[in-house]
């Protein structure tokens, strides 16, 4: 029954994760030099941040379970 969620919930966690990161590039613009950037650049720059990481994690977590086998 957790898979029936597993989507959705990666979908609000999309979406809140791509919020938080146009909040802390608004507030850090000054700091690190970039000009704040709206609600659907931050949406591709967390897609693209997700494509890259997905699959390292998903190969971490892989070895991970089969070294605890062995």
């Amino acid at each position: 029954m957790r898979y029936v969620f597993a989507l959705p919930a990666a979908g609000a966690g999309f979406f809140i994760a791509a919020w938080i990161l146009m909040l802390f590039a608004g507030a850090l613009s000054d700091d690190v030099g970039i000009e704040p950037f709206g609600y659907v650049t931050s949406m591709v720059a967390t897609i693209a941040l997700w494509l890259v990481l997905a699959p390292a994690i998903g190969a971490i977590v892989s070895s991970s379970k089969s070294w605890r086998r062995s």
